[in-house]
């Protein structure tokens, strides 16, 4: 079975989801044992989590791993935008970098 009919497939629970029907998709229920798990841990925790995460799967895909699935997940969204949305996006996050650089300086320049 592919992975995402089995991310699709709905087990019956006695949870109710937003369509309010008592099944759980896969996804929801991964995302709603995500949140349980960041309730337990907290935020530090949670994100410490997330490093071990990260280096298992660079140590499983190689050191690239992360490179490759940032590439993959910006050809997804050019897709999902169109090309002059992924350009309006693009100019989005060139305004916020430039922001954040003036305000950098700003803040430098008060410390003097």
């Amino acid at each position: 079975m592919a992975n995402n009919e089995r991310n699709n497939q709905t087990p019956s629970n006695n949870n109710s989801n937003a369509s309010g029907n008592g099944d759980m998709t896969v996804r929801e229920a991964g995302q709603k044992g995500g949140e349980i798990r960041k309730e337990q841990l907290g935020p530090e925790g949670y994100s410490e989590l997330g490093h071990k995460g990260v280096e298992a799967l660079r140590e499983e895909r190689g050191p690239d791993a992360m490179s490759e699935i940032g590439r993959e997940g910006g050809e997804t969204r050019k897709q999902q935008l169109g090309p002059e949305g992924y350009s309006e996006l693009g100019h989005k996050g060139g305004e916020r970098v430039r922001d954040l650089i003036n305000k950098g300086k700003e803040s430098e320049g008060s410390n003097e």
